[in-house]
């Protein structure tokens, strides 16, 4: 165990346990909304911001990052225009993502463009510059959902109710999109962008399984997700595995006791 004492590691550890508190936190939300595919479709426009940042010689996450958040707004503007078939939103953007994508890779073919870090992660490669902006947006979502938590809780059960009620609902369901642009914008270093969405989303499932409440929901998907992150990654570290994907098929392993332990516990009642 003595990557443990390893600098990268350790950098490793500190980014991965960041993310391991807000993306399911950002997860239990969208989940909770039935948005939990906005997490592919935002990686997705955020690999393609990434691509152009390579292209340009720009710091490639905070180029994703613009990316995302940007696509966070026209999610929202194309929801609105499709109340009925709100989910073809989602469907849109992320079609546009993939494609610009594409097209930036293509045109980067003359470049040294190592994406497949940033598709599939990289955690043990953060820098300090990493780091700092996973900090930056820790702080942020953290604070927002502390000092909103009643009206995000209102929102997220019944949105015409906090319409009702006053609460400017077209602003925190932005802000929800806009939280989560820079959640993934910043986890796909550490599982990638073609896993962050199950980081998102499985501790949510997870906490549908054994929570009876909001505050029993919040507490275990940041449980879980810090055990995922914490476990996979010295699991990743002793049997060099893919950092990101160990933590994503710990979460499935995970996922799959419970529902085990609830059926034997509904067979035997």
């Amino acid at each position: 165990m003595e990557i443990v004492t390893l600098e990268f590691f350790q950098r490793a550890l500190v980014g991965g346990l960041l993310i391991g508190v807000t993306a399911p936190l950002m997860g239990l939300f969208l989940v909770l909304r039935r948005l939990s595919m906005i997490g592919d479709t935002l990686s997705h426009v955020s690999i393609a911001g990434v691509a152009l940042g390579f292209l340009i010689g720009v710091y490639p996450v905070a180029v994703g990052l613009i990316f995302a958040i940007a696509a966070s707004f026209a999610i929202e503007k194309l929801r609105k225009a499709y109340k009925t078939y709100a989910e073809l939103s989602i469907a849109i953007i992320m079609s546009g993502g993939v494609a610009l994508a594409s097209l930036l890779f293509t045109m980067g073919k003359g470049f040294t463009m190592n994406v497949n870090s940033y598709l599939f992660g990289s955690i043990l490669t953060l820098n300090r510059t990493d780091l700092y902006l996973i900090g930056a947006v820790t702080a942020v979502v953290l604070i927002v959902i502390w000092l909103q938590v009643k009206e995000l809780f209102l929102i997220t059960f019944d949105e015409d109710a906090a319409a009702v009620s006053g609460l400017p609902v077209k602003f925190y369901n932005v802000m929800i999109s806009v939280l989560t642009a820079l959640v993934i914008s910043v986890s796909i270093k550490i599982v990638g962008a073609l896993l962050v969405s199950a980081l998102l989303t499985i501790p949510a499932a997870c906490s549908l399984i054994v929570a009876r409440s909001f505050r029993q929901s919040v507490i275990t998907v940041v449980v879980i997700g810090e055990l995922a992150v914490l476990i996979g990654l010295l699991i990743a570290g002793v049997w060099n595995l893919a950092p990101g994907g160990t933590i994503v098929m710990f979460l499935i392993v995970v996922l799959l006791m419970l529902l085990l332990i609830r059926r034997g516990v509904r067979a035997g009642s």
